[in-house]
């Protein structure tokens, strides 16, 4: 396998709150899936690529983060005043990125099938895309909609219902437009709808099983996915 060549972000600053109880001490990255942390789910997704720099963001209960995470060669980018969202947390985090495109992975989802952050690489072109967002049917993917859909080019664009997709956490991006959104904490969704708009957003449909991590009911889910594909 060819040397991955982005920086990848891990985003696993969130409060977790959809989990409940299971958040009230721990961050939700350290939740178990099947005896593993979520967190080092998504680290051995960028471990299954050779990702050679691996940045985490963090905040709620940062120290019990940082110190899972101790050793193990990944910076950490503490949000400490407030929790930045995907696109000011991808900002901030920057610096230690470096420069160029990025991949983004969010920590609350296991996956099955190929390794998403392979799949995206391999179809990522710099010439034409600002970002490539891998995607899976909202019905396969157990969502009631999703929240994409794509042309015969790969682009994508907003859904408006029907055979619809739900974006599931990983993408490859150019961070330029970053730069031009005044607000500090602010979602991707303002600069991929700019890049929607300019026809530089595309898609993949990802090749394998998915699920989120993201309610206490979402664990039992996961577990089944692993299992099914043991």
């Amino acid at each position: 396998m060819p040397a991955f060549p982005f920086p990848l972000m891990v985003f696993a600053a969130g409060f977790g709150t959809r989990m409940g109880a299971l958040t009230k001490g721990q961050p939700k990255p350290l939740i178990k899936v099947a005896g593993r942390a979520l967190i080092d789910h998504a680290l051995a997704v960028a471990e299954g690529v050779g990702a050679k720099r691996v940045v985490v963001n963090t905040h709620y209960r940062a120290d019990q983060l940082a110190a899972h995470l101790a050793g193990r060669g990944v910076q950490i980018s503490h949000e400490a005043g407030q929790i930045l969202e995907t696109g000011g947390g991808l900002r901030a985090a920057l610096p230690l990125l470096g420069p160029g495109p990025v991949a983004v992975l969010n920590s609350d989802a296991i996956w099955t099938g190929a390794n998403p952050l392979a799949e995206l690489a391999a179809q990522w072109d710099g010439t034409k895309m600002e970002a490539l967002l891998l995607l899976l049917p909202a019905q396969q993917a157990g969502a009631a909609k999703g929240d994409f859909r794509l042309n015969n080019q790969g682009r994508i664009a907003r859904s408006r219902g029907g055979e619809d997709l739900l974006y599931l956490g990983a993408s490859i991006l150019n961070p330029a437009r970053l730069a031009a959104v005044p607000e500090a904490v602010f979602s991707l969704n303002q600069p991929w709808d700019a890049m929607i708009a300019a026809g530089t957003a595309y898609g993949w449909v990802h090749q394998g099983g998915w699920c989120d991590v993201g309610r206490p009911e979402g664990i039992a889910a996961a577990e089944a996915l692993l299992q099914a594909r043991a």
